[in-house]
């Protein structure tokens, strides 16, 4: 995709992901959904779309994403390697090429010592990469820009996708 590509994000991803015959799911839990939400506004996305679970509460970290309750107690529901557990997790629990995992802190008050806009995005594909992020905003705010942190690095990671 060209840098000058203007349509909306959640296309562009689609699109790329079509274009290689791949796909993807999402384990979320600050964004309860949203990173779904908004791939599966772009018509088609069920070629690119495998599914999502959302992870809200800490023990459905483990029980549906398959987070090891160690990796959880030793660093807590919001650190780069629960994200990385959770994308490594969606992308094995729903058969998918790649997978996203979205944790982190939408405010207003800190959680296990993290600030408001404190986000971990996750993706795993050939390999697992982790983006720490640290975001300002409201709730709504910090929600959509973790999901379209999350569409960009996905993006940055697939040839020709960005």
């Amino acid at each position: 995709m060209s840098p000058s590509d203007t349509r909306p994000l959640p296309d562009r991803l689609h699109r790329a992901l079509l274009d290689r015959q791949e796909t993807v799911a999402a384990a979320e839990s600050l964004t309860a959904g949203l990173f779904c939400a908004s791939l599966a506004s772009v018509p088609g996305a069920s070629a690119t779309l495998r599914g999502g679970l959302v992870v809200y509460a800490t023990d459905l970290k483990s029980a549906l994403a398959g987070v090891p309750g160690d990796l959880l107690a030793a660093h807590g529901p919001v650190s780069p390697e629960t994200a990385a557990a959770l994308a490594e997790g969606v992308r094995d629990r729903c058969t998918a090429t790649w997978g996203v995992g979205l944790t982190g802190v939408a405010g207003p008050d800190p959680v296990d010592g993290h600030g408001p806009g404190r986000v971990y995005v996750g993706i795993a594909g050939y390999g697992t990469q982790v983006q720490r992020l640290d975001l300002a905003g409201d709730r709504a705010a910090i929600r959509v820009g973790a999901v379209d942190a999350a569409m960009n690095a996905l993006l940055s990671m697939l040839p020709g996708g960005n």
